[in-house]
């Protein structure tokens, strides 16, 4: 039997006020094994990127319940949710978030120096990462200095480095062409794959939905497919 490092039952997220609910999720629920590659697919507003921040912990659910490894993300407080984000999930999103004084290696090793990570050891596992992603030209340079595909694929490494248990990819190809999705994708699955990284990615791009493993279409914010 698969070990589930994602589980969600019933999930409900809702927007605005009783007199005027907006239902981002409508009952959701799904189970990710480790080790997956998945995509949640559907139209813009369909309830994708509100999925994975649930999923992420980014925002609670109106309703239902929300496993990730063994963590019952429910009976979290604040404190102890903001350890399981930095413990146990990866974040990609499409903006990047890259912080724009600090270089690529600065930017990959953060995450490791608020896990309280020696600096040495940071430094070796950030330009490690980097290495990777085929970055090792980069590590002085800032945000500002990279073309898109660079800073993403600077995010992906800073996203992985810490070896968390999930990663989500909120539309991580919405600013990149045919050429460097494909690219990105690749890094992705190299994650995937060779770091045995569990990936969700909120996606309505076929070319990303062809290196997924399996679809989840959302339509609603309900599970259609």
């Amino acid at each position: 039997m698969s070990e589930l490092a994602v589980q969600t039952t019933d999930v409900t997220r809702i927007y605005g006020n009783e007199s005027v609910p907006v239902y981002a999720l409508r009952g959701v629920s799904l189970t990710v094994d480790v080790g997956e590659f998945v995509s949640i697919v559907g139209p813009s507003g369909s309830g994708k990127s509100t999925l994975l921040h649930v999923i992420g912990g980014l925002e609670r659910p109106t309703e239902g319940e929300i496993i990730v490894g063994n963590t019952v993300l429910g009976s979290c407080t604040d404190s102890e949710l903001t350890d399981v984000r930095l413990y146990k999930m990866g974040f990609v999103f499409q903006a990047y978030n890259l912080i724009p004084v600090l270089s690529a290696v600065e930017n990959v090793e953060f995450i490791l120096q608020l896990q309280g990570v020696g600096k040495k050891e940071r430094r070796e596992h950030a330009q490690e990462a980097l290495r990777a992603f085929g970055l090792e030209d980069l590590f002085d340079r800032r945000p500002s200095e990279m073309s898109g595909g660079q800073q993403q694929r600077v995010a992906i490494a800073r996203a992985v480095v810490s070896k968390p248990d999930v990663l989500l990819a909120d539309e991580p190809s919405a600013n990149l062409d045919s050429e460097t999705t494909k690219e990105f994708c690749e890094y992705l699955q190299h994650a995937n794959e060779e770091r045995g990284v569990t990936i969700l990615t909120a996606t309505h791009d076929p070319l990303v939905m062809g290196f997924t493993k399996r679809q989840i279409r959302l339509v609603d914010g309900q599970i259609a497919a």
